[in-house]
Parts: C-alpha cells; sequence; structure tokens
C-alpha cells in the first residue's frame, strides 16, 4: 500500500520492536523516515531499509556527540555512512544550556560540519540527499555550515521542528530548505506562527516519537499524532485536513520517492 500520510521524523530505533511497528504501519498506510542517534542505529533497523514505506538515516544526533557517547571513532562511521547512503539524520547542532554540557559547541560543529560535507560531495543530482536537522539555538550555525559545505545546493534539508528565530527561517526558506512540523512546535505561539507561514512546497509532517529509548510503542499511536497535527495546520492554515495530508504526502514523496 503507497502510504497516505507520512512521519518524516521518528525515532524507530528508540522502540522496542522496531520490525512490529513498520508491519503495523504499512497496514495503516502510514509512511516512516526513520532517524537514528548514532551510526549503531542504521544497523539495527537495517531490515527495515527495503521496506517501501520506511526509509532508515544516518544519525549522528548532537546531545550524544556533546556528551561523549559518540565518540571520534563513531564519528568517522556517520561521515562514512552518510557519504554511502541517501538519508541521513538525526544530525545538527544544540547549543541549549539546558541539552549539551558547557563547551561542546566546537566539537559538536566539527562533527556536523564533517558529516554535510560528506554529504554534499556524494549527492546525486537525479536523487540528492535528504538530510533531517535537528537545530537548538543553532539554526545560524547549522545553516552557515550547511552553505560553507555546498550541502544547501547539493541536498535536500529539512529542519525538524524548527525554533529559531523569524530572521533564521526567512533565511532557511530562502535556501530552500523544508520544515518538518510535530504537535509539539504547533504548542507555541512562535511555532504556529511559522506552521502559517510556510510555503505549500516547504511544509512536512513528523512526529519526534517514542520520548525515550527501549520504549514498546505502537504505529498506531504515530499515526492519532500525525493526525491530530494535521487537523491543527488545517485550522492554522485556514483548509481542510484532507488538503494538509495530501499536500504533505506529495512534498514528502518527492523527496524520499
Amino acid at each position: 500500500m503507497t502510504p497516505a500520510i507520512w512521519d518524516t521524523h521518528v525515532h524507530l530505533d528508540f522502540m522496542r520492536d522496531p520490525q512490529a511497528v513498520a508491519r503495523e504501519a504499512a497496514e495503516l498506510g502510514l509512511g516512516l523516515f526513520a532517524v537514528t542517534v548514532r551510526p549503531e542505529g542504521v544497523e539495527q533497523l537495517v531490515e527495515l531499509s527495503c521496506e517501501p514505506n520506511v526509509r532508515v538515516g544516518v544519525g549522528l544526533h548532537p546531545w550524544w556527540v556533546a556528551d561523549g557517547r559518540c565518540d571520534s571513532d563513531a564519528i568517522a562511521q556517520a561521515v562514512t555512512l552518510a557519504a554511502k547512503t541517501r538519508f541521513v539524520g538525526e544530525i545538527g547542532l544544540d547549543f541549549s544550556p539546558e541539552h549539551v554540557p558547557e563547551g561542546s559547541t566546537d566539537m559538536q560543529l566539527a562533527a556536523f560540519e564533517a558529516i554535510v560535507a560528506a554529504c554534499a560531495k556524494t549527492s546525486d543530482t537525479s536523487a540528492r540527499k535528504v538530510l533531517s536537522i535537528h537545530s537548538v539555538q543553532a539554526a545560524s550555525a547549522a545553516l552557515d555550515a550547511l552553505e560553507r559545505t555546498g550541502c544547501l545546493a547539493a541536498c535536500h534539508c529539512i529542519f525538524h521542528w524548527f525554533s529559531g528565530s523569524s530572521d533564521e527561517l526567512h533565511r532557511a526558506l530562502k535556501a530552500e530548505c523544508l520544515v518538518s512540523v510535530n504537535e509539539m512546535m504547533l504548542r507555541t505561539r512562535r511555532g504556529r506562527e511559522y506552521a502559517r507561514q510556510l510555503p505549500a512546497n516547504r511544509l512536512l509532517l513528523e512526529t519526534d516519537l517514542p520520548p525515550g529509548e527501549d520504549v514498546a510503542f505502537t504505529a498506531r499511536e504515530i499515526h492519532q499524532q500525525l493526525e491530530r497535527t494535521v487537523d491543527q495546520l488545517a485550522q492554522i492554515r485556514g483548509t481542510d485536513a484532507s488538503s494538509i495530508r495530501q499536500l504533505t504526502c506529495e512534498n514528502t514523496m518527492r523527496l524520499l520517492g
């Protein structure tokens, strides 16, 4: 079954039984861009990479880089894997003192720039790489690195759960980046306003579920949150839910194939 709705940022690697979730998702007509937080996550989900409703991304999450859970060997492995695959995520930068230890900025920047440089060099013009990017208090720094490495031009860049400034959003959209929106983003006034402003062809859906690792989870829970997000977006953008569902599905299929 061709997916009727897509989650473009979900952590199957955090789920206790990702294979069961992927099977249930297929039955529900749900597509999944399964982002990972470290290179080992790709190995965990390798059996799902050939499922028609699943895309698995090579991840290097900034939290794991900042606190040392992803060391230099893991970073090198992520760079190597990202050069070989079309789908990359979750990668990015997080400069919030609530999330990362002090003094990790340079380490994060070096890791992020290495992986996006590898993506830029190996992206295929006929099937550009797709990156799902985390940026908290770091959107400008992320955009600088993407621009410096040529990744903005070579790849499709998705900012997930965008929380930067309005100027940063304008810059990202001018650079043809996309934004994936989840229910949590729509709980803030800024998030709702950004969701209203997004051009139709830059809007995607996501959940960022589950909330932690080794979680018993179901595809139905993912589907339900996506549908709530669709309903909220329809209200925010002054349209109907079926239009939002169709629009975001078409946007995703253009990216992911």
